[in-house]
């Protein structure tokens, strides 16, 4: 699925599109929809620098054993 944000969106938010995806992964992961690794993708940011991000924002890293095994899953180690 691809979504789309109009220009004039992305344009009256003062924002570029990279931080738009990277604030979406942020909630996103925060209210625990996204595994740190599928926020990292989404935002286009290797772990490490989304992690910097979620601490630049005081954002606690949950990534509990069921975060471990969807990403495991995401990426097809696992079924």
């Amino acid at each position: 699925m691809i979504v789309e944000i109009p220009d004039q969106i992305i344009k009256q938010s003062g924002l570029s599109a990279k931080e738009i995806l990277l604030k979406v992964a942020l909630v996103l992961f925060q209210e625990e929809k996204l595994t740190l690794g599928q926020a990292s993708r989404l935002a286009g940011l290797h772990q490490y620098e989304f992690q910097k991000e979620l601490a630049a924002r005081n954002i606690p890293v949950h990534y509990g054993e069921e975060d471990y095994r969807r990403d495991l899953q995401t990426i097809g180690l696992i079924k």
